[in-house]
This record gives C-alpha cells, structure tokens and sequence, in this order.
C-alpha cells in the first residue's frame, strides 16, 4: 500500500507573494530597477517551488518533493533505523535547513516526524499528517 500527501504552505507562499505584491507596489511608485526585477523573480519562483510539500512512502522509498518536484530527496527506506513524531520551535520556520536535529523539510506547521539513519545522523519532515506519516515509515521500513 502507498502513502502520499501533500501539505499546502498558505502562509509561506502567501507572505512571498505578499513580499513580491509590495515591492512591485513600491516598483511601480518610483520605477522598476534591475534589482528590483531579480529580487521580483526570486522571490515568485520561490513561491512556486515551495508552495507545498508532497511525501510519498513507496517502492521501497521515502520521497520528500517540493512544489511541482524540482526539488526532491529520495531516501531508502533500506537506510532508516528508527522515526518518531516531534514539534519543531516556531523559529525553525519553513523551507529546507540545517537545524540541531538535522535537515528539515517544511511548507508549513510545527508538527514532524524525525527520521534517524542506519548510519547516524537524522533529519526531519514537517506534515499535518504526523500519524499517518509515522505509521507508513514503520510499516514499510526497519523501524
């Protein structure tokens, strides 16, 4: 059986477009600058890349994809030791990070699930769907 879900990041992409909304307000007030257009592009391609976060557990692997997948990270479900349900700060934030728990993967929220390797280290994956997550990592790896 295959678990997928996807969790939308309504106040990451919200407060990139919010960001984007306004420097095009100021832009259009004094005129558009070069750094103004690039800041402009970064700031909606962001948008795009991580306005949501899709988990998938299946065919031996446990995928994390951003937005429409550009960005990925596929782990063996081979490589897991052990995964647990954890709450992340408030300042861990969104995105993809270094935290002291290890890499971090998040559109949105504080719950995750942290995922211990075979070999040591550990990373974390934020979700609204914390069980289901948890019970489909256990299900289909050594954990």
């Amino acid at each position: 059986m295959e678990y997928k879900h996807t969790q939308k990041g309504y106040m990451l992409g919200g407060s990139l477009i919010g960001m984007a909304a306004i420097l095009a307000g100021i832009s259009a007030h004094i005129g558009w600058k070069p750094a103004s257009i690039v800041v402009e592009i970064v700031l909606l391609g962001t948008a795009v890349l991580f306005y949501s976060l899709t988990v998938s557990v299946t065919g031996g692997e446990l995928v994390i994809r951003f937005g429409p997948g550009l960005i990925r990270k596929r782990i063996p479900l081979s490589r897991i030791r052990d995964a647990r349900i954890v709450r992340n700060p408030w300042y861990y934030g969104w995105g993809i990070h270094l935290t002291p728990h290890g890499w971090l993967y998040n559109v949105s929220g504080l719950a995750a699930v942290e995922v211990d390797y075979i070999s040591g280290g550990r990373f974390r994956i934020g979700t609204d769907d914390p069980k289901g997550l948890l019970q489909a990592i256990k299900e289909r790896s050594t954990a």
